[in-house]
């Protein structure tokens, strides 16, 4: 039986999710039976600045009400009513990166994000230290290369934390956060779900050694499992996300997350076993681990699902943006010639046309590197474009080759856990916008992990539909035990879905094109080094 929206509007039972990703802010309201009531985003791009890619925290603020203003123009004009009460908040956003303050709440030093590849030595002697792989993008490494580098505001550092958690802690006056996103900030403990007490004193000692007398633990947020209220809204986080004032204080407020938890979340990906793949900006595969792994990698992080399991999760900095600027190239080109075409409609048939091209792409290959990419060693990001004279250059084989150059990074990491770890996922289950347009870029990754892929009806939603899901969770977790058995019984008893095997001559093809994509890898990494940015 469908739920009556206006009413549960009215009543403000409703609940939001926000999630800051790398090209928009966006927010979603989902009523009772988890369908999505309204939506609102704004778009935004981050910045390189003075060596690093960050994004102004005026601009978060303004990014954030601008979505909630437009999901609230959509309340009132589809269902005839004010938005002014909900039942339940979610915060989540990019994953890693370093948000510093002092002890009076001023932020430090510009935001740091996850794809700044600065903090290779820290992560290296990190990982030593450890014995556990702590990559560039993570919250400790961007500290302690700060530290490494002597930045004279390291010894003002009283907190640190992700986006999100700044996000919540502003709208909640609460230093917290979900424990998927602090497992992007510090190893944790499976059994204790928080921060690992052994390389914490290990830290600790690092910081003494350098004359610096702060101590880890007071520097973190504290770490939630997801249905634990995280707070609730403030009259002074009411008036952030709705500056008109309409919007009442008292929801309560999920833990904030990182985009991978919203990820396994949105996908249904949270049990043993189970796997997840989200694309956008950036790419991630997540499988949730039966087992430790054998040997530490440094191309797969451990990670955590929102209740604190351990995933297994390759992250790729690169996806869908190169792909995304070529369309836009496209839509200029068709808008010369006269043609009216939406972008959605562009993608589709640009999509389709790749069908028609070579298995390999006919001897094209395209490095997506808009940023520098970990996996492959590439320190700067030149995203190009090459082939040999005898290549099959035809316009299916171009957008091909974008495709698969969007997943190839992530088939790099995977195939470490598959050959390597011999881990597996019984499922794997795909979300993100380069799957609007129906199987084609799903058949793709079928064929670039070789197994079979899911895609949900709800895979276009993405995260903030995600992180609605956890902030009704902790509302009313319905008698569940634990979130996997809330998905199952509550929000996917009747999902639809369509799930793509790998074609065996497609397998094959995206097999010689990832050869040849890593003989080509040194013209890349020089690219990086020869090819000063461009100033405008």
């Amino acid at each position: 039986m469908a739920i009556d929206a206006k009413q549960e509007i009215t009543a403000g039972t409703a609940s939001l999710g926000i999630e800051l990703g790398s090209t928009n802010i966006k927010a979603v309201l989902i009523g009772s039976d988890f369908t999505t009531l309204a939506s609102g985003s704004y778009g935004w791009e981050n910045q390189f600045e003075n060596g690093n890619w960050t994004y102004p925290l005026t601009q978060v603020w303004t990014g954030i009400a601008a979505s909630y203003q437009q999901l609230a123009a959509n309340v009132q004009s589809q269902y005839g009513v004010a938005l002014t009460k909900l039942g339940a908040i979610g915060v989540s956003a990019m994953m890693h990166g370093y948000l510093a303050f002092d002890a009076a709440g001023k932020q430090l030093v510009p935001f740091r994000t996850w794809r700044n590849n600065t903090t290779a030595a820290a992560a290296a002697e990190l990982t030593t230290l450890f014995d556990f792989n702590i990559p560039q993008r993570w919250s400790i490494a961007h500290f302690y290369q700060a530290i490494l580098n002597n930045e004279a505001h390291v010894g003002d550092v009283a907190f640190f934390t992700t986006l999100a958690g700044y996000v919540h802690w502003q709208l909640t006056g609460k230093k917290v956060i979900g424990v998927g996103d602090a497992s992007g900030m510090f190893p944790i403990d499976a059994q204790t779900k928080t921060y690992d007490t052994d390389m914490v004193a290990q830290f600790d000692a690092k910081l003494k050694q350098k004359g610096l007398s702060q101590h880890l633990l007071d520097l973190l947020p504290q770490p939630l499992v997801a249905g634990t209220p995280a707070g609730t809204l403030t009259a002074a986080g009411a008036k952030l996300l709705d500056p008109t004032g309409a919007l009442q204080a008292g929801a309560v407020m999920a833990p904030p997350e990182g985009d991978a938890g919203t990820g396994m979340t949105g996908t249904n990906a949270v049990r043993e076993r189970t796997g997840n793949i989200s694309a956008g900006t950036s790419a991630f595969s997540m499988i949730v681990l039966d087992r430790p792994l054998k040997a530490v990698h440094r191309d797969i992080d451990v990670v955590t699902t929102p209740e604190g399991a351990p995933v297994a999760m390759v992250h790729t900095n690169n996806c869908t943006s190169d792909i995304n600027a070529w369309v836009g190239l496209f839509k200029q080109v068709a808008t010369t010639l006269g043609a009216d075409l939406s972008t959605d409609a562009l993608y589709a048939k640009l999509f389709a046309e790749s069908q028609n091209g070579d298995a390999d792409c006919g001897g094209i290959y395209n490095y997506a590197y808009l940023s520098g990419e970990n996996i492959t060693n590439v320190e700067a990001g030149r995203p190009m474009v090459v082939r040999t004279p005898n290549s099959h250059f035809t316009l299916a084989n171009f957008i091909k080759s974008q495709l698969y150059s969007s997943f190839a990074p992530l088939k790099i990491g995977n195939d470490i856990l598959v050959k390597e770890e011999g881990i597996q996922a019984d499922s794997m289950i795909a979300q993100g916008g380069i799957f609007r347009t129906p199987k084609i870029a799903q058949q793709v990754l079928a064929d670039a992990l070789n197994t079979p892929i899911t895609v949900m009806a709800t895979a276009g939603e993405g995260g903030p539909w995600g992180m609605a899901v956890l902030a009704a969770y902790t509302r009313d977790r319905a008698g569940a035990a634990n979130l996997a058995d809330y998905l199952d019984a509550q929000v996917f008893k009747t999902a639809e879905s369509t799930t793509l095997a790998p074609a065996a001559a497609g397998v094959a093809g995206f097999d010689r094109y990832i050869a040849q994509y890593q003989n080509g890898l040194a013209a890349e990494q020089a690219a990086g080094s020869a090819i000063a940015d461009y100033q405008a």
